[in-house]
């Protein structure tokens, strides 16, 4: 039974949830904020449920040994070490649809609040003050809304502004014209967003790319009046020129909940007017954190249980109808993978892979992950489908990928070719009606191969007396064969064998084969089926 460990504060129904689908679960909401416990602990778990306060470095990963997946209740993972769970194969997912309603609610909120000054007119009354004159707002019917990333959350706040009557521009690199016509937002360049909104918003994440978008230039060209929202992370704004701005009157007003610094005790843009600021609160309602709470734990116990991945952040995200349909297919790219990794001893330039039929209809990204795994074992039995396509990557290994349209005699297959500065190789594999994976060609010889945990692989000139002396060897030595398979490319030329063996075979069984100087190879190999 799976284990789960949940060491942030989560709803009890979610916890509930773990234990229905028959996984343990251990609800220690304050462990993840005393680092030395958790590494203490944390070795025993193979799943880990979090919010925020728990801290997921690469000194904790170290002391997970058992640890498959790492599940954060809500959008934000700045607090795990992503490449680092990688490279140990951990799965990190996030919950990005739970809170998206709400996050959108809140910019909305703010957005309204800044437009009629609402936290400071409010301050103002209950301090017995009636300064109606004071605080002159803004409609935002038939403004320009200014929306700088258009995905989960944008498209929420973009269905809520104009359903309120606002015109909608969008910045998103990834925002296909469909898609923006299907929104109803007419999809511009930053500078044009920039130089012609009345309010802008944020929703897109922290990365490399997006940090300080809007930069002390960017602010210089923005429309005079703009209010501006963030209520997606901090970083993305540079508060000190903000700040300057509103001070200057350039811009009108801004809302903020998130912050460059968090918690954010003192930030150049408090106690500036018309600056509403809230600590965070954009995915704080009842309903959002019972969502991601009950979405973490059914996607955590979907994967420990299934197999399936959802919303995962380093691996291809597999669904429980795919996992179901796909799972022998996974495994026949995982073995399709090892055979060649068991085979290739010099290093690999790239991994070229062709999807045929029914295969090419599936998740080739899911696939293409498990046949590196498959071949990365063979030099580290650690290696698996997050772990693996970090560590090809890092080596500098091309992977390519084609697909086509059914050929030939078979539903569909996966062919795998290994490039070389010595040479290419190749397998290609089904998966028969009786969900069984097969190998169905080697070095372009066709075969029908079943796949045994120990297996041999022979290649040999077609001559008279190999298959005798294969068979006379092995059996002198006491070796048990379960399956037998021959192919050839023509009379008289190469020839192979693979052999499905009951037991590993013995090193001196392997000298004998190669002593008979019948064979050109000779090769034990293991596979997890």
């Amino acid at each position: 039974m799976p284990k789960v460990l949940v060491s942030d504060k989560l709803s009890e129904t979610a916890v509930q949830i773990f234990r229905d689908r028959g996984v343990d679960v251990d609800y220690l909401p304050d462990v993840g904020k005393d680092k030395e416990k958790l590494a203490e602990i944390i070795g025993q778990y193979d799943g880990l449920a979090i919010r925020s306060a728990t801290k997921v470095t690469e000194k904790l990963l170290a002391n997970a040994t058992n640890l498959k997946v790492i599940a954060r209740a809500g959008i934000g993972v700045d607090n795990v070490d992503i490449p680092a769970a990688s490279r140990k194969g951990v799965i990190v997912m996030n919950t990005p649809f739970g809170n998206s309603v709400t996050t959108a609610e809140h910019a909305i909120a703010m957005m309204f609040a800044v437009a009629r000054q609402l936290p400071e007119a409010s301050a103002s009354t209950r301090e017995g003050k009636w300064e109606k004159n004071r605080f002159m707002g803004v409609e935002v019917f038939n403004k320009t809304l200014g929306v700088i990333g258009a995905g989960n959350i944008g498209s929420i706040v973009i269905d809520r502004a104009l359903g309120l009557r606002m015109k909608v521009l969008a910045y998103d690199p990834f925002l296909s014209e469909e898609r923006a016509t299907e929104l109803g937002v007419k999809k511009v360049e930053l500078d044009e967003l920039l130089g012609k909104a009345d309010f802008i918003t944020f929703h897109v994440p922290l990365t490399e790319k997006t940090r300080n978008i809007l930069s002390r230039e960017a602010i210089a060209r923005l429309k005079p009046g703009v209010r501006v929202i963030n209520c997606a992370r901090g970083g993305l704004v540079d508060e000190e020129a903000l700040a300057e701005a509103l001070k200057e009157g350039r811009v009108a007003g801004a809302a903020f909940d998130v912050f460059a610094v968090e918690p954010a005790t003192d930030s150049p843009l408090f106690g500036l007017p018309n600056v509403v600021v809230t600590p965070h609160l954009g995915a704080s309602t009842n309903e959002a954190q019972e969502n991601v709470a009950l979405q973490v734990a059914e996607q955590m116990s979907d994967y420990l249980l299934t197999g399936a991945v959802q919303n995962a952040l380093n691996m291809p995200s597999v669904t429980a109808e795919e996992a179901a349909v796909m799972g022998p297919w996974i495994k026949l790219a995982s073995h399709l993978g090892s055979f060649v990794g068991q085979m290739t001893d010099e290093p690999i330039k790239a991994i070229n892979i062709l999807y045929d039929g029914v295969a090419a209809t599936m998740n080739l990204n899911a696939l293409n992950a498990a046949v590196i795994a498959g071949l990365m074992k063979a030099s580290n039995p650690d290696m698996n489908m997050v772990s693996a396509p970090v560590a090809a990557k890092e080596r500098g290994i091309q992977i390519a990928t084609t697909h086509q349209d059914k050929q030939g005699i078979f539903d569909g297959y996966i062919k795998v070719t290994v490039v070389t500065d010595a040479r290419e190789r190749s397998i290609a594999g089904t998966v028969f009606s009786d969900g069984k994976p097969r190998f169905i060609q080697i070095r372009g010889i066709n075969v029908d191969a079943e796949i045994g945990a120990h297996m041999l692989y022979t290649r040999n000139k077609d001559v008279p007396g190999v298959i005798g002396a294969l068979g006379m060897t092995l059996g002198d030595l006491g070796v048990n064969i379960a399956n037998f398979t021959l192919g050839r490319s023509k009379a008289g030329d190469d020839a192979i064998a693979i052999l499905y063996l009951d037991e590993p075979i013995a090193e001196s069984a392997l000298a004998a084969l190669s002593a008979t100087g019948k064979f050109l190879q000779v090769r034990p190999m293991q596979f997890e089926v």
